[in-house]
Order: C-alpha cells, then structure tokens, then sequence
C-alpha cells in the first residue's frame, strides 16, 4: 500500500510538472529533451528514487501567474460568439491531405464536391433573393444603384461565410465557392444592365478591393462591441455617408440578430442544403427569434 501511494504521489507530481512548463516546450529539441527526461523520471518513480527538482519547483512558482493569466485570457474567448462554445479543435488530416493542399488543391473532403457546390450556389441565391433590397434602400436611405445592390448583398454573403467557416474544411471549401458566386453575378448584372466592358471592369476592381476590405471590417466588429460594428458599416455599407445615427443602431441590431440566427441553423442542412432564411430589417415583435426548422432534403442533397 505504501508503494501504491508514493507512485501515486510521483505521478501527481510528474503531472504538475509538465502542466506547469508546458508552455515553454515549443521547439522539437527541447521537446525531445523533455520526453527523454520524463521517461527517467517515471523509471525512478518505478524505484521509489524520484524527488521533484527545486528547480521545477521555482519554475511552478515563477509561471504559475502566467498559467492563471492563460486561463483568463481563454475564458474571455467564449464571448467572441454568438455560439455558447466556440470551437477551437482542428479537423483532423492525413499527411497526404496536408500535402496536396500546401500544393493548392483541395483534398478529400466529408461531402462531394459537387453537392457543396449546390449547397453554395443555393445559398448565395437565398442572399440575393430572399433580402428586401427596397426596404433596406427606404429606411437607410441609399440610392438604387448597382453599388448599393452589392454593399447590401456582400454584408449577407460575409454572415454566410462567418457561418460556413465554423463547419471545418468543407465549410471553407463552400465559401470560396460562395465568392466566386457572387462575383459571377456581380459581372452578368453589369452587363445586363449595359455597362462599358472597360468601365465594368474597373467597376469590379474596385468592388473586389472594397469586399475583401469590409471582411476584414465586418470581422472586427462582429468580435468587438456595437461601437466598432458600427464603424464597419458606416465606413463599408453606408461609405461614410450616414448622418443619422439610428440608421447605424438599426443595421447593427439587424446583424446581431442575423448572425445569430444563422448560428442556430444546424452545419450538416446548411453543407447539404444551402437554404437560409434572414429576419426582417425591422422585427414587429422583438422576441420573436426562435430556432428555424430543418430544411428537408433528398440523399443528392436536393
């Protein structure tokens, strides 16, 4: 029984040890190091020889406060999203895979590529389709031009990417696919609508430097309070022209609840499916965000 508690007791120590310098095993040779010196270490527990080194006791005690330190930083991560738990673990990958994705392919992925393909394209229709564009022109305001077409629908395919990242490598496989999307339509509206080759094309230039801009925006807003949400829209949506102040309050509202409401949509529908909904720009009853039903589909995804 004696032995059965001082190996107990060595193991809880080991355990200690390793919890407290782990954060400065980062390269492979100390790495290597370390795993040769935990196996003495257990071979001497095995002995009954083994004595925690003063020196590890120092190294406890001097990164103990960096330790408790990590833990407030990570728990503070849990309000980045509207998600009650964010996911933080990668999908796991073979080497091949990694390979040939380092290389600019994509690999093996959990559905066809075809059937996400679909899925993209239906829901980059639900973003252009399903959005009031006039209510959105009367209430903020802004003219109805192509442009302001394509700042109203590149705000609800950025909530649709945010969604679609969370569902790993598949997910981000359907955003590319959304984009390319977006951008096939943005080009056959321009030319549906008569513009100059030559000035749609600086026209399209000029979108895809303001898109890629307004992510990153949209991206540090929808992480940080209504205040820098706010900037982000007045800046990408409103282009810096928006004088009142509830037109900001109510665009900001309206993206919460949208990203919200996506949130609650199951991952598997959306690979398979593509169908979104989106809440009015003005709700008539504010409580009445409730959890969409699961769309319906066929084992083609259709």
């Amino acid at each position: 029984m004696a032995a059965l508690a001082r190996a107990a007791s060595c193991q809880a120590e080991v355990t200690q040890w390793v919890a407290a310098c782990s954060g400065l095993l980062q390269t492979a040779t100390v790495q290597g190091q370390c795993r040769r010196m935990l196996h003495g270490i257990f071979q001497r527990c095995k002995t009954g020889q083994f004595q925690l080194p003063k020196a590890c006791g120092g190294l406890i005690e001097a990164n103990g406060a960096k330790t408790h330190q990590n833990r407030l930083i990570y728990s503070t991560s849990k309000q980045l999203s509207a998600k009650d738990s964010v996911q933080t673990s990668e999908e796991k990958v073979g080497p091949f895979t990694r390979i040939i994705e380092a290389m600019g392919f994509t690999g093996p992925l959990k559905y066809s590529r075809w059937k996400i393909k679909v899925a993209a394209l239906r829901m980059y229709t639900c973003c252009v389709e399903k959005t009031d564009y006039e209510e959105f022109f009367n209430r903020c305001q802004m003219p109805d031009t192509l442009n302001s077409w394509f700042l109203v629908a590149q705000l609800h395919v950025w909530m649709c990417l945010v969604r679609m990242k969370q569902e790993g490598r598949a997910g981000k496989y359907m955003c590319r696919y959304i984009v390319h999307c977006m951008w096939e339509d943005v080009e056959q509206r321009g030319k549906v609508m008569g513009i100059n080759s030559v000035v749609l094309k600086q026209d399209l230039r000029s979108m895809v430097e303001n898109f890629y801009a307004a992510l990153f925006g949209y991206d540090e807003g929808i992480l940080s309070d209504d205040h820098v949400l706010a900037a982000a829209l007045w800046r990408n949506l409103f282009n810096r022209n928006c004088e009142d102040p509830q037109h900001l309050e109510l665009l900001v509202e309206y993206v919460r609840k949208q990203v919200q409401h996506l949130d609650a949509l199951s991952g598997e529908d959306l690979l398979l499916t593509g169908e979104v909904s989106w809440r009015p720009l003005v709700e008539s009853n504010a409580r009445s965000i409730l959890k969409p039903l699961s769309p319906v589909y066929n084992d083609e995804g259709l």
